[in-house]
């Protein structure tokens, strides 16, 4: 990690330059491990700031020069790779690409132009593969019609026609078209909207065509939904990884950008402070922008929450890997971002208990199980109902928690805001194994779950809304002594952590002073 002093005078003295010069453009907020990452992109603006010499070859991973010593982490790959891969360094490479820093070099190197401009003053646009990714600059898109709708719009294939979204430029039409195999659902590509992408006979801004001249950077996003935290934060994981797909000026990680939401319900979320991370503007819905013609300067279609072979949701993950440092560094972001504050370990190892109060799920035990855990001097345990809390105090908690434990829920989704060293313990995954055990992975956090089927007594089979036996669907009371068994496993892992040794070490010399 780059010293902080050096940091804090960069931070300075690129607001002495921003004063002075209105084309400086200012550093970010970043993490200090990542605004040097930041610097290196951008090398000159890095020249800009020589009065302080900040030199590291510290790099993210996505870029084609960097070394897999110099990238912001490296994948761990303990397990076998028999039937996988015919080495462990093919292992380590293939979840490099499926779920960190490599899958951004990918959509880096597939972006191709599919609207040429002549002038540059005209239009453009851009695509990855399938359309997952897109960018483009002074596009038309016509929402006239849209206060005719008689149904709310979300999830829809049919928001725009043909002529619709248009632009000035060389539009190659046979590439575009060949783009369209992900078409078969809103949320896997921005094929529905730009398979009607026509040309405007005149440049944008001299057609009189624009009701509305939008001039900030927009992103528009088709969301997965707005209650559910693990959906959720597919959309804002996938934004997060769009900035870097997009970064291509030194204003990528600019909070002065518009977000526009693609559909006509209003945004209501427990987790929309997320977006505070990523924009200082007012959240927008297509509600604000229909019955007008809108032109956008420079607008990102940004990677979905639903692609096929994705990020987050759909990610295919080679067995024997684990820590992404494309999830560690989204992680470190959002808590930065939202100013998210830190307490360094202590001596006892700091529980967390998540409570649910919801119909189903329930653990009918639950006091008899955190006294046993309670009457252990060497755990400091807190029983909380996040629901009744602000997504930003929730936040504070996870990130001071060192082994957080639950119930199988969207909940879980918290496990990305762990500290590194942190275990989750998922009590139990009522038969769905791998959706929490797979993101623990990927952040590279520990992970536990129930062991003993006969030392878990559901209330009964569970009835699914729509009929037949489903787990999710009852209560659980659990053995008393498994459970604490199963915590001491986790404590263990948590223990011989080696970020966690370096932190308590670092507080006991602090202590001594």
């Amino acid at each position: 990690m780059l010293p902080l002093l050096i940091l804090f005078n960069v931070l300075q003295l690129s607001q002495v330059l921003a004063q002075s010069n209105p084309d400086v453009v200012k550093l970010p907020n970043l993490p200090s491990d990542h605004l040097i990452r930041y610097l290196n992109t951008f090398p000159k603006l890095k020249r800009q700031l020589e009065e302080i010499r900040v030199e590291s070859p510290a790099c993210w991973g996505h870029e084609r020069n960097c070394s897999a010593e110099a990238r912001f982490q490296t994948p761990h790959c303990p397990g076998d790779h028999t039937g996988w891969v015919q080495s462990k360094e093919a292992q380590v490479q293939t979840f490099y690409y499926q779920a960190d820093f490599g899958f951004i070099q990918q959509q880096l190197s597939e972006l191709t132009p599919q609207c040429m401009p002549k002038y540059l003053s005209d239009s453009s646009l851009e695509c990855t593969r399938y359309l997952r990714f897109c960018r483009g600059r002074n596009l038309l898109i016509d929402l006239r019609d849209l206060p005719q709708r008689k149904e709310r719009i979300r999830y829809h294939m049919d928001v725009l026609k043909p002529g619709q979204i248009l632009g000035h430029c060389e539009l190659n039409r046979t590439r575009l078209q060949g783009e369209m195999d992900h078409i078969g659902s809103a949320l896997q590509s921005w094929a529905p909207e730009l398979r009607y992408f026509d040309v405007l006979p005149q440049p944008l801004l001299e057609s009189g065509a624009c009701d509305l001249v939008v001039n900030a950077p927009t992103f528009i996003m088709k969301i997965d939904a707005t209650y559910n935290m693990y959906h959720h934060f597919c959309d804002f994981f996938n934004l997060y990884a769009s900035l870097f797909v997009n970064q291509s000026h030194p204003a990528a990680f600019n909070t002065d950008v518009q977000i526009l939401i693609w559909e006509t319900y209003p945004y209501d979320s427990p987790f929309r402070d997320t977006f505070k991370a990523f924009t200082q503007r007012p959240i927008w819905t297509l509600s604000e922008v229909q019955g007008k013609r809108i032109c956008f300067r420079n607008v990102v279609l940004p990677l979905l929450p639903r692609m096929i072979f994705g990020l987050f949701y759909n990610t295919p993950i080679i067995q024997g890997c684990s820590n992404s440092g494309l999830f560690r560094a989204f992680s470190e972001f959002i808590l930065h971002r939202l100013q998210i504050p830190y307490k360094p370990p202590v001596k006892k190892l700091r529980i967390t208990y998540l409570s649910r109060r919801t119909k189903y799920r329930q653990v009918l035990n639950e006091q008899e199980l955190l006294a046993r855990l309670e009457a252990n001097e060497n755990y400091d345990v807190q029983r909380v109902s996040y629901e009744r809390l602000s997504f930003v105090n929730q936040l504070e908690i996870t990130r001071n928690s060192d082994i957080l434990i639950g119930m199988h829920g969207a909940g879980l989704t918290h496990l990305l805001f762990l500290p590194n060293w942190a275990c989750l313990f998922e009590l139990y995954n009522c038969e769905d194994p791998n959706c929490y055990k797979d993101l623990a992975r990927l952040r590279g956090v520990h992970y536990v779950t129930w062991e003993q089927r006969d030392l878990v007594y559901p209330q009964d089979e569970g009835h699914h809304p729509e009929g037949g036996a489903h787990a999710k669907f009852t209560n659980y009371r659990f053995d008393a002594s498994e459970f604490e068994r199963l915590v001491a496993q986790a404590a263990t892992e948590v223990r011989a952590h080696k970020d966690f040794q370096q932190a308590t070490a670092a507080l006991a010399q602090h202590d001594e002073l």
